[in-house]
């Protein structure tokens, strides 16, 4: 995989007016690439005798988060941990980086090899303070670490599952629905999940925040003025400086048929320090703005991204949930309960939750469809129905979002509809003929 040369980096965060913002011609490494150095050299890591002091600790408190940083990075004070800029800059990419924290599975560390052609690794070091002191077995340490099964490809599974690139009119944008656009503003994300739709193209400097190729995508969305809905995503939208983001949004915004944007986005739940209060005055100045967030698991509804979500909704940007089912991770009605509570509680409406995407490699993390339906049928009836969302298939080759559902209406008996509830008992509803 070839990179750019390694140079530093230095992101401005002041905020220009509107008027005002420029963007570089060319590509100008913000965030930082993978290759790219830092101002400040990351810190050493200590040697892990004292690792049970870690342990004992829940990993979901602030408390264990601090003793993270004390034992793991003893020289770096609570403002530069709490600098997002920091955190990606100090991002563990290497599996060898990965072992001065975790004690590697087998198929951890078989994996190693094949990940100059996969999907790279990246944890910022907050969400690596939620895994310390787990098993390989561990739900969010098998959203973000790689194993070995990722290079087996199973019948049906493909690079790009969903067919994007042949609905792709202009690069970085993809055409599906008649009214709305998803539009790919980088490849860069500050923790690659391993299940990615998009692992073909994310994390490999192939897509970057470019102003030709974004004045083309922008062009193409200002000539169709059937597009009233614009999805950022990437990549990951919200690891742009603040300058780069509302230069977009303000040109997006200057296209009347604009009518929404929104933000695609794991932020909250793996780097909550980039949700700032100056990122939030800027965002709210291109309402209406909406925000879908990606959270897997309860453990990542932690203080840091409870108080980034109220930032959040305090700046009146309405913020919806898309949820992955994933095997042996939050495949469990208690779990997925769980979760969507939190959500809830975070000002988050549950929106999606997906089927695993058929992407190579991936079989290791894909369910059964009926898993998907028993789900849905535990939360019916004994959750708020905000706390449910929409259970959908995003239909292989780009047949867009197909909602399932249990079977709740079971067909007629002369003029009545009969239905099922949630605790199975049968109704019939005096339908108007």
């Amino acid at each position: 995989m070839h990179h750019k040369a390694c140079r530093p980096i230095c992101i401005k965060t002041d905020i220009k007016p509107a008027s005002s913002v420029e963007v570089n011609a060319e590509v100008d490494d913000e965030p930082p690439s993978q290759q790219a150095c830092c101002p400040e050299s990351p810190q050493p890591v200590r040697q892990r005798t004292r690792k049970l002091t870690i342990q004992s600790l829940p990993p979901d408190t602030p408390t264990a988060r601090s003793q993270f940083k004390h034992f793991y990075y003893p020289n770096i004070s609570e403002k530069q941990w709490n600098d997002w800029q920091w955190q990606i800059a100090n991002r563990v990419r290497s599996l060898d980086q990965l072992a001065k924290f975790l004690h590697l599975s087998p198929e951890e560390k078989m994996a190693a090899q094949g990940l100059q052609t996969k999907l790279p690794l990246a944890i910022t070091p907050y969400y690596l303070s939620l895994l310390v002191g787990h098993g390989a077995d561990y739900p969010l340490r098998r959203t973000v670490v790689p194993v070995i099964d990722e290079f087996i490809k199973m019948p049906g599974e493909d690079d790009d599952p969903l067919g994007e690139e042949n609905q792709s009119p202009v690069p970085g944008l993809v055409h599906r629905y008649p009214d709305r656009v998803l539009f790919l503003t980088l490849d860069f994300c500050s923790t690659y999940c391993r299940y990615c739709t998009r692992s073909r193209m994310v994390g490999h400097g192939r897509l970057f925040f470019n102003r030709r190729r974004l004045e083309n995508a922008l062009e193409y969305i200002r000539r169709t003025p059937t597009i009233r809905d614009v999805l950022l995503s990437g990549g990951d939208p919200l690891t742009l400086g603040d300058a780069r983001l509302d230069w977009l949004l303000t040109r997006l915004r200057q296209i009347k048929h604009v009518e929404i944007i929104r933000i695609g986005t794991k932020v909250p739940a793996v780097l909550p320090q980039r949700i700032t209060p100056q990122l939030v005055r800027m965002l709210r100045r291109h309402h209406p703005l909406w925000m879908s967030l990606h959270f897997t698991h309860p453990d990542e509804c932690t203080p840091e991204a409870y108080r980034a979500c109220q930032r959040l909704a305090d700046a009146g940007i309405p913020l919806g949930s898309q949820t992955v089912l994933l095997s042996r991770i939050n495949d469990s009605v208690e779990t997925m309960r769980s979760l969507m509570h939190h959500l809830l509680q975070m000002r988050v409406r549950p929106y999606y939750l997906y089927q695993c995407d058929p992407i190579s490699g991936s079989a290791h993390f894909r369910t059964s469809v009926d898993k998907g339906l028993e789900i849905i049928r535990g939360l019916r009836g004994f959750t708020s129905g905000y706390a449910i969302p929409t259970y959908v298939i995003d239909a292989p080759g780009g047949g867009g979002k197909i909602p399932l559902t249990p079977d709740y209406y079971q067909g007629r008996e002369g003029s009545a509809v009969v239905l099922k509830n949630y605790e199975d008992k049968t109704f019939h509803y005096p339908d108007v003929c």
